[in-house]
């Protein structure tokens, strides 16, 4: 069992929380209303090699018990995201590696009717705070597409650092797509990356601004 998950995180009207099998009806909804929005940032399977077997993507259900089977294992946290108490999207903290790297890899999505409204960077900031105190890993990265503009905007906010360029680094929308990387260290946010993102995020209050 993963002592760091399931483990709900939670910011005024924002909650990460695990992924559970009942939420199949809320997700499929805000997937697919979001279909066209996500589609060009989500990764695809790629073709098979000659005379090799087509993959399949999994089932919700599949999917679902996938991502529980490998958090159980402490390889990966699957949350979904909420926003006054909806589900609104996903966030997941996958690729984690311990031993000399101790490291791991965010990727989210969001629905776009709630884009803007600094759910995203609010949730990137919750989970990030706890790979680095309660799991104990000293860097995260996140890989976006170049021509991802909304989702380098949240890694901008937080202050993430640009590292540079993977070429033809995942299988999206049907392609070996480039992505850039960015990263935060736990030497980076000693206060908290939360807590950061509170001082400068819009309608600060000035309490939030002397924080330190």
């Amino acid at each position: 069992m993963n002592p760091a998950w399931p483990v709900m995180l939670v910011d005024g009207d924002i909650t990460l929380r695990p992924i559970r099998l009942r939420d199949q009806r809320a997700w499929r909804e805000v997937n697919r209303r979001n279909r066209d929005w996500l589609r060009p940032w989500e990764a695809t399977i790629p073709p098979p090699p000659p005379g090799g077997p087509v993959a399949q993507r999994p089932t919700y259900r599949q999917m679902v018990r996938h991502l529980r089977g490998e958090a159980n294992a402490g390889r990966i946290l699957p949350f979904v995201i909420e926003y006054q108490g909806r589900l609104v999207g996903q966030l997941t903290v996958a690729g984690i590696t311990w031993g000399s790297m101790c490291s791991g890899h965010v990727g989210y999505w969001v629905d776009r009717e709630v884009a803007g409204r600094g759910v995203m960077p609010t949730a990137v900031a919750l989970a990030v705070d706890h790979c680095f105190r309660t799991v104990g890993l000293h860097r995260v990265e996140i890989c976006i597409r170049p021509e991802n503009g909304p989702s380098r905007r949240v890694v901008d906010k937080l202050g993430f650092r640009e590292e540079g360029l993977r070429p033809r680094y995942l299988h999206i929308d049907g392609a070996w797509r480039d992505h850039l990387v960015y990263v935060l260290t736990a030497e980076e946010v000693p206060e908290g990356l939360l807590r950061r993102w509170r001082r400068v995020r819009p309608g600060a209050t000035g309490n939030d601004q002397k924080m330190k």
